[in-house]
């Protein structure tokens, strides 16, 4: 038998029929479907996500990532010849400086303005390190608030269909500005869904990560070895770190919801084993045979062929028993990516 190279991009390939991509969330968000993997077995059960309180027990803690996506994707002009400008933002420099991804960027010297509206314009400052452009906002007022009037929601390319309510790509529970794609594995939880799981005696934590390039950028090197992942902010503060510590060390499990939660916890995590509260980046690529100190048990969706995402997910399941999860998921016809359903990698702590 052929030994797997997990380092070659190409390991992680699957064909997906187009038509399972879901390109609008579902009415109710937990009537989603939900796959369950149990990791001890290596079997698949086919549930609901509002199922998901009859897997969670009283005692787990159940860690979530509460970053709110920013309407981050501005459309506008060149000042000078009125050519249509798409300014993409990816991560605060300062109070009016940002990197951001830039079309056509080649064509965006230094010195060019680029105007949204009346409220916004842009100065192009020059490049940056991952292909983009780094600009300076002119605005008057709070940056975030202009933004709110004059961004558009940054919904993946995948996407075709108008999203009707923009509150449907952020979760019920997101609280802080900073995102530029949501953690898509959060969606499915609604209000009540959590008070039930709250009332069973789940402990309910919130870590914070802004999904930015290092999630959703694609691999584009056959070696992942020569991928670089782009840094995230994250924070975990002393509350949080001390339940999960704790639960760790009384043998209790740690469900992660969303891969963002996942490279939190790990990213925070000492010598010894323990979680450190921190305000921090990060660019943690975890691929097989990385091996996971904090997290038992992942919630999350199904996430696209060859990204960093799916070789994460490969490394806390197993490659192979990830595509069998993957292989069954689409047999199912189950939705697929960020509006589509969800799979939970679940084991008993031992």
């Amino acid at each position: 038998m052929e030994e797997i190279d997990f380092t070659k991009k190409s390991t992680y390939f699957y064909n997906l029929p187009e038509e399972l991509i879901a390109q609008t969330p579902l009415e109710k968000r937990d009537h989603s479907r939900l796959l369950c993997f149990d990791m001890d077995k290596k079997e698949i059960e086919h549930n609901h996500f509002y199922d998901i309180e009859k897997f969670l027990n009283k005692g787990d803690v159940l860690v979530l990532n509460n970053t709110r996506v920013m309407p981050c994707r501005l459309l506008g002009v060149k000042e000078e010849t009125g050519a249509n400008v798409e300014i993409f933002i990816i991560k605060r420099i300062n109070l009016t400086d940002w990197e951001c991804l830039a079309k056509p960027g080649k064509r965006l010297k230094v010195g060019t303005i680029v105007k949204f509206n009346d409220e916004l314009s842009c100065e192009i400052l020059g490049d940056n390190n991952f292909g983009g452009k780094n600009v300076r906002f002119i605005f008057e007022g709070t940056f975030e608030d202009v933004l709110s009037r004059v961004g558009i929601m940054p919904l993946p390319p995948y996407i075709k269909k108008r999203l009707e309510n923009s509150e449907r790509y952020q979760t019920v529970y997101s609280k802080t500005n900073g995102s530029t794609a949501a953690p898509t594995a959060g969606l499915h939880f609604t209000t009540e869904l959590l008070e039930k799981l709250k009332n069973k005696g789940v402990e309910i934590c919130y870590v914070l990560l802004h999904v930015g390039l290092g999630t959703f950028r694609p691999v584009k090197e056959e070696s992942i070895l020569n991928h670089d992942m782009h840094t995230e902010y994250y924070e975990l503060t002393e509350e949080v770190a001390d339940k999960i510590n704790k639960a760790k060390s009384e043998g209790r499990r740690i469900v992660a919801v969303g891969t963002t939660s996942v490279r939190t916890l790990e990213s925070a995590v000492n010598s010894e084993g323990k979680l450190v509260a921190q305000t921090n980046t990060t660019k943690l690529f975890c691929y097989p045979p990385y091996k996971f100190k904090i997290v038992d048990s992942l919630i999350t969706n199904f996430h696209l062929p060859e990204s960093t995402l799916i070789m994460l997910v490969s490394a806390f399941a197993g490659y192979n028993e990830t595509m069998k999860v993957y292989n069954e998921a689409i047999k199912e016809k189950y939705r697929f990516f960020s509006f589509g359903d969800a799979c939970f990698f679940h084991k008993k702590v031992k």
